[in-house]
């Protein structure tokens, strides 16, 4: 703790340097080093991102704090272990608490307290997401139910990804069906037909490219479509 804390200081005198020049704020604190918090900051550090991951478990944070730019033991439902690591005031915080519901709230409480602008939590079941989300909790994910969704829509269907948005509105990928294929896309006219719209394409041997209205699709071609979640499901299963 007293290294961090040290170096938490040269960090502040840092920030300060790098707000003066215009420097974005590109550190995120993740609470909980599980399955998930783990993952989580270890893409971020792969992103260019300053990490801190803190964990009450003395192995977990043993076991990433080479792979982290900090890590630290501590109890983050105690509002002062947030301030002695300085967690409030970062611009982004990360609840990845597992199992425990009640810590889970806690921390996300301490962390509105401290008024971090940008909370993520992982919620465990839809119960404990509308908790979060009454709190005001600005980001709630919950990545169990998300991809077995997601995965329910690539098992049972054609579609090669399937990613799905609040609004109703989803974005997948699918081999082209034949009613889009042999003519420019202008003229088969999907989106007026299908209620979809094809922003992509990858053609073997190729890179994915921008679809454009003159754009023939052929056989074989892998697609990318957006549209509402019941149209881009429908087309996907044109033959």
């Amino acid at each position: 703790m007293a290294n961090y804390l040290h170096s938490l200081r040269q960090r502040r005198r840092k920030r300060r340097s790098d707000a003066a020049r215009g420097g974005g704020d590109q550190r995120v604190a993740v609470i909980g080093l599980g399955r998930f918090g783990s993952s989580l900051a270890s893409e971020l550090m792969r992103r260019g991102w300053d990490v801190l991951g803190i964990d009450t478990d003395q192995r977990l944070v043993q076991k990433y704090s080479d792979d982290l730019t900090h890590a630290a033991v501590a109890d983050c439902t105690d509002s002062e272990a947030l301030r002695q690591l300085g967690v409030n005031e970062f611009t982004s915080a990360v609840v990845a608490i597992g199992t425990d519901i009640e810590a889970s709230i806690l921390v996300s409480t301490n962390l509105l307290e401290a008024d971090v602008p940008n909370i993520w939590a992982k919620a465990i079941s839809r119960q404990h997401g509308q908790i979060l989300e009454r709190l005001g909790v600005h980001h709630v994910v919950l990545p169990e139910h998300e991809m077995g969704e997601r995965v329910a829509h690539l098992v049972t269907g054609r579609m090669l990804d399937f990613i799905q948005f609040d609004d109703d509105y989803a974005l997948v990928k699918t081999v082209a069906p034949e009613v889009a294929t042999g003519v420019p896309l202008g003229q088969s006219q999907v989106r007026s037909r299908f209620g979809v719209t094809v922003v992509g394409i990858k053609r073997s041997g190729e890179d994915f490219t921008y679809a454009t209205a003159e754009t023939v699709v052929q056989r074989g071609d892998v697609i990318i479509v957006t549209g509402k979640t019941q149209a881009v499901e429908a087309f996907a299963e044109l033959s």
